[in-house]
């Protein structure tokens, strides 16, 4: 297994009027499995190639293990990539098409061979279908063999590009378990790149965050999800997406409030929220950030409570997504009104009506801020040393017990 270092990675196109990723940098440990996420055009998957060997570098290093594979032809590196198609050969039977790469690539007897084809059949579950070929194969048995061919090649790194985006949901989150196990099972260095956040979430010890190009956060999933660096990965990371509202900081006899600049909006921060803010001065203006799950009804016993329409009930089970509009008014569309739009995550016991004035409220201690000039965290640097000494505190406890 091996390490994998991204060093000032760079890839332009049209003679540098189209950059596709711009001086990227990050270090993938032995072992890790790292998930690749962001829009459409991010990035993600030129990124993917270039670690391949599919794409050369602008400029920048790609190193794997402690050797320097920038200038080294993709079928010299040690690495085993799965693709979105599946990309198989229409032709071959699942045990040929398993074969081939080890058939490409090592000294391996042809009876060696077919005992590793066997292995990783077994594996994957699909050793009952190795003379099928693909075109009787379903979509899940595909995606199945396709990962076999990697697993067979006992790789130093798997690279894996959307591989489960053509799946039913059901399927992708069965497919998604499995690719789990045999990452945890075998210890191979993975890179997995996905446009879907929660499977960014769930699979990933760490994740990278990718936007026009240019790494915008990497971290664990909760330390992404709870510190979030700014405001788009504060809204891309969380389904649904962070609550935003333009603020400004007023002084008011009990304190500091946060007001809304477009809409009636007011709410008062207690004292220890605004000692761990630091320095907010009056006037000072801020993107609030609240995600859904933060967002409650309130019950009367609230200091603060925002007022808002209801304008669509989603239930999804055990929760509902309700769409409030924080002008007061019921948006029909037709006026061409830009109005804020503000979820709660609830309880499916609540269950307003569409047009009914609802008050909701949430815990400033949840509450985040942003800079509108650069969308950057206030809180960010915070949490992140926050982050470290509780990861210290741990290690402390845990060599104190040890003794």
């Amino acid at each position: 297994m091996a390490s994998v270092e991204l060093r000032n990675l760079r890839k332009e196109y049209d003679r540098g009027t189209i950059v596709a990723v711009d001086d990227l940098d990050i270090e993938i440990e032995d072992g890790e499995f790292i998930t690749v996420v962001g829009p459409s055009g991010c990035g993600k998957t030129t990124t993917l190639r270039m670690v391949a060997g599919l794409e050369r570098p602008t400029s920048g290093s790609v190193i794997i293990g402690s050797e320097d594979v920038t200038d080294l032809h993709a079928k010299n590196r040690d690495i085993a990539m799965v693709f979105q198609n599946y990309a198989l050969y229409p032709h071959k039977t699942v045990q040929a098409n398993m074969e081939f790469g080890l058939r490409m690539s090592t000294d391996l007897s042809k009876e060696e061979r077919r005992e590793k084809v066997q292995w990783a059949a077994e594996m994957m579950g699909i050793e009952n279908l190795l003379e099928d070929k693909p075109d009787e194969l379903s979509g899940g048995q595909k995606q199945r063999v396709a990962l076999g061919r990697a697993i067979v090649r006992e790789p130093e790194v798997f690279l894996f590009d959307e591989p489960l985006s053509n799946l039913d949901a059901k399927l992708r989150k069965t497919m998604r378990t499995e690719v789990q196990r045999l990452q945890d099972e075998l210890g191979i260095t993975s890179i997995y790149v996905t446009h879907d956040q929660e499977e960014a979430m769930t699979m990933g010890d760490r994740i990278l965050i990718l936007r026009d190009g240019i790494k915008q956060q990497v971290g664990a999933p909760k330390e992404v999800y709870n510190n979030p660096k700014n405001e788009f990965v504060g809204g891309f990371i969380g389904s649904p997406s962070m609550n935003f509202v333009d603020v400004v900081v007023e002084q008011s006899d009990g304190g500091l409030v946060l007001a809304g600049i477009d809409e009636d909006f007011r709410y008062h921060l207690t004292p220890d929220v605004v000692d761990k803010f630091g320095v907010l001065e009056s006037g000072g203006e801020y993107i609030l950030g609240i995600r859904p799950e933060d967002v409650f009804p309130a019950d009367g016993s609230e200091r603060d409570t925002v007022s808002a329409v209801v304008e669509v009930v989603e239930p999804i089970g055990s929760d509902n997504y309700v769409y409030l509009d924080l002008s007061g008014e019921l948006d029909t569309g037709l006026d061409g009104k830009d109005e804020i739009e503000f979820i709660a995550r609830t309880d499916s016991a609540f269950e307003p009506e569409t047009g009914e004035q609802v008050e909701v409220t949430f815990s400033d201690e949840d509450i985040h801020l942003f800079d509108p000039a650069t969308g950057e965290s206030v809180l960010y640097e915070q949490g992140q040393m926050a982050g470290v000494a509780k990861a210290e505190s741990g290690a402390d406890e845990g060599t104190v017990a040890n003794d």
